[in-house]
């Protein structure tokens, strides 16, 4: 069995957590080249790079930013562990953090989120939202636990990654009270039609597209949008009409919209990314489940 050493894992925990050796030396109290030595003695024992210098600055690398991870968590077990001998309570809440993909609407990256939420035990929620393959890049290097997203992994993303489904609905077309005489005929009344859509980087937009071409239907293109908050408030003001997972009917209802017509020949899927097959973060296996369990039987009661 190989065993760490803990002196030179800290020596690098505090250089990282510093951002320099020279402020790591006051706090430690130990000389600069003592620190030095020591994190090249855990980065041979380890045979990987984890700091690396960037003009005046030391920056983590990839295997450095994992190391500092763990590191994060042993120093803080260890705090932990010291207040529980010493009868002291900790509180420590479970720290997870999220990759939001973008293209995902806000109120469905809400209702998968909350279940972890309402654990036993504390939790303490990092959201990040990115363009998928930015994100996909940090789950690779551990710095997420989690990406939630409208897509897959793809594979083009070269990263060992596990798609989990979450759930899936059809599409529900909506618009302001104004168009609502649209309702009358459709799908055909969607020919020559305002319309407002997400850009054409989302799997919505694609299989519009698609929907559109095997409909026969031209809509006005009035404006594309990457973010649905946006392309709403476009839409409220009357540009047009616009399409959304069905799960969303309710919520655009509040908002003012009405329902003209839906398709379940568009399919909007959402899935957690994680790089585990089987999922063991608490957090994460609350989102999977809690979208099985509640958000599936919503979806399934979406008319279709």
């Amino acid at each position: 069995m190989e065993w760490l050493n803990y002196h030179h894992l800290l020596y690098f925990w505090t250089v990282a957590r510093t951002g320099s050796i020279s402020a790591a030396s006051k706090e430690l109290r130990l000389a600069s080249p003592t620190i030095s030595n020591q994190i090249r003695k855990l980065e041979n024992n380890l045979g990987e790079e984890l700091l690396r210098r960037s003009g005046r600055k030391l920056v983590l690398t990839d295997m450095g930013r994992i190391a500092m991870r763990y590191a994060d968590e042993i120093f803080t077990l260890g705090q932990e562990f010291t207040s529980t001998m010493k009868e002291r309570p900790t509180g420590r809440p479970l720290r997870f953090c999220v990759g939001i993909a973008d293209v995902l609407p806000k109120t469905i990256a809400f209702r998968l989120i909350e279940p972890a939420l309402r654990l036993s035990t504390p939790v303490h929620l990092i959201c990040r939202e990115d363009r998928p393959d930015h994100l996909l890049a940090d789950l690779a290097v551990h710095d997420i636990d989690v990406v939630l997203s409208d897509a897959p992994a793809s594979p083009a993303a070269n990263i060992r990654a596990f798609n989990h489904l979450l759930g899936e609905c059809g599409v529900s077309f909506v618009a302001p009270k104004k168009l609502v005489f649209l309702k009358k005929g459709f799908p055909r009344s969607l020919d020559g039609a305002p319309f407002l859509l997400p850009l054409d980087n989302t799997a919505l937009r694609r299989d519009l597209d698609e929907w559109f071409h095997s409909q026969k239907l031209r809509p006005a293109v009035m404006g594309e949008f990457a973010d649905l908050a946006l392309l709403r408030v476009f839409a409220e003001e009357g540009f047009g009409v616009f399409a959304v997972p069905s799960l969303m009917e309710d919520q655009m209802r509040r908002y003012g919209f009405h329902k003209i017509g839906a398709t379940a020949a568009i399919t909007v899927r959402f899935y957690a990314i994680s790089v585990e097959r089987q999922v063991r973060h608490p957090a994460v296996v609350a989102v999977c489940e809690g979208a099985r369990n509640t958000l599936l039987r919503q979806v399934n009661r979406q008319p279709r």
